[in-house]
């Protein structure tokens, strides 16, 4: 099998890679003070969210569908709405999961693809009027 054949899952190095980009997104997110706004937004404890997001991405990327195995649809949209998101916090969280994945590595164009992909998902999930 070669690389383009390969999921992103699988390129992003699979179970271990996405849970180690989800706990790097989270730790930047408590860390960075661009993100405070949205860290205000999560429990005091991430460990659930870090626990849906690792679920959602392994199945958006192409691996198992962990997230729809447990809760249905993820239903993104409506999940975030009762959440002000504006995009103060679209580019926060960008910049988290931005950092995030330059870390991992990756192939500059597996990278580039997936922040696009992820900035468009980010996007739409704003409820606020710019």
């Amino acid at each position: 099998m070669t690389v383009m054949q390969m999921s992103h899952y699988e390129r992003l190095g699979g179970d271990q890679g996405v849970r180690r980009l989800v706990n790097r997104f989270y730790d930047l997110m408590e860390s960075r003070p661009e993100a405070q706004g949205i860290r205000k937004m999560h429990a005091e404890s991430l460990d659930g969210s870090r626990e849906k997001l690792y679920m959602f991405l392994s199945g958006w990327l192409g691996g198992p569908g962990l997230y729809i195995e447990k809760y249905g649809h993820p239903r993104l949209r409506a999940r975030h709405l009762p959440f002000a998101i504006g995009e103060a916090e679209r580019d926060a969280w960008m910049l988290c999961m931005s950092l995030a994945l330059d870390e991992m590595a990756l192939e500059p164009m597996l990278c580039d693809h997936l922040k696009q992909s992820l900035w468009k998902t980010a996007d739409h999930m704003r409820n606020l009027a710019p």
